[in-house]
């Protein structure tokens, strides 16, 4: 019996990998340290303007979403017109590559970064350009602008950078912005924004505002601790914003979504300083693992990378045991989510252990 002819092209697609909760150990609690969520309950006035929403399930969301348009216009001075919400900073990802990159196409990005660069770029039938990170596991700028050539379409910089936390300072994005050219999209992924430093790392939207092909990515999904309502933005000119709104999934942002994304911008302050606390938190890890002799990346994000090798999955499965979940890419290193200050100083009793035992 013959079967629906599907794309060929499907079957090299690599699967996404989510990060797994951890393995009930008796007498311990479990965490998940593996998807770089907020730990953190929602704020009770986004829960109360959820709950809200609930008497609207029956009916379709706004299509445009356009009060979190203009919220999100107004938090960032923007012309509302070049503001485009969608499921997730990685909906966005996917609209971006689809008005960008077809067959025969480039999709440039550095390796290791987000998982689903790849995936898009080859669900669209574009080509994947990735250019290898540095030695310290940072973005090689010079190497991406080099790497660009006549088919390249879009330009990723994960910045910070997922998996291993890294971030490239403001006059290297200035050079690769200038050295390519101005009809290639460059797009600024910024899903960690909040947690990093700004006298090391340059807000992406400094540069949209002076150069019509960059557009900058943010989320709800970290910093705010909307993860399960899956919603992000996209800051861009006109003609990209334009494009992007043409592909998206039809009431795809739902009202929930849309009503906790706004109350999350109207208590912005109470949000941030819950991102201050995992900053610490992420500062004592890093003290915590450099004592033990592990060597962190220098991390801007809500999570840590250690690069381990072929040691990865050692390390990975004596945090399991421990009850801890943390996300491993096998040969290479092992990411850390910034968890509850009791995970996180199991993790790093852990890791003390293991390192002991190397």
């Amino acid at each position: 019996m013959s079967r629906p002819r599907l794309r060929a092209a499907l079957d090299g697609i690599p699967a996404y990998k989510a990060g797994q909760k951890a393995t009930i150990v008796e007498g311990l609690s479990s965490y998940k340290l593996s998807s770089n969520e907020n730990h953190h309950d929602p704020l009770p006035t986004v829960i109360a303007a959820i709950e809200a929403s609930l008497r609207e399930v029956h009916r379709y969301p706004d299509y445009g979403s356009q009060g979190l348009l203009e919220a999100i216009s107004a938090r960032f001075n923007v012309p509302v017109e070049h503001v485009s919400v969608g499921t997730g900073s990685v909906g966005m990802l996917q609209q971006l590559v689809q008005i960008t990159g077809g067959p025969g196409d480039g999709v440039l990005f550095a390796w290791r970064s987000f998982e689903a660069y790849p995936i898009m770029t080859q669900i669209a039938g574009a080509n994947a350009q990735r250019v290898p990170l540095d030695a310290d596991d940072r973005h090689d700028l010079a190497a991406m602008a080099a790497a660009v050539d006549d088919s390249t379409r879009l330009i990723l910089v994960c910045n910070p950078n997922n998996p291993t936390s890294t971030a490239v300072g403001r006059e290297a994005i200035a050079a690769l912005i200038e050295q390519v050219p101005s009809d290639v999209l460059i797009v600024i992924d910024e899903a960690y924004r909040e947690f990093v430093d700004p006298a090391e790392v340059p807000d992406g939207l400094d540069f949209y505002r002076q150069h019509e092909n960059v557009a900058v990515l943010r989320t709800f999904s970290k910093a705010y601790g909307l993860a399960g309502l899956r919603v992000g933005f996209c800051i861009a000119h006109g003609p990209v914003t334009d494009a992007m709104r043409k592909v998206q999934v039809p009431f795809g942002v739902s009202t929930m979504a849309q009503v906790a994304a706004v109350a999350s911008l109207e208590n912005e302050g109470e949000l941030m300083d819950r991102v201050h606390a995992i900053v610490a938190e992420r500062a004592r890890m890093e003290a915590g693992l450099r004592s033990a002799g592990l060597h962190p990346a220098t991390s801007e994000a809500n999570f840590l990378w250690l690069r381990l090798g072929e040691e990865t999955m050692s390390f990975a499965a004596a945090c399991d045991t421990a009850g801890l979940s943390v996300r491993p890419f096998e040969g290479e290193g092992v990411r850390i989510t910034i968890g509850e200050p009791e995970a996180n100083e199991r993790l790093v009793q852990t890791a003390a252990a293991w390192a002991a035992g190397r």
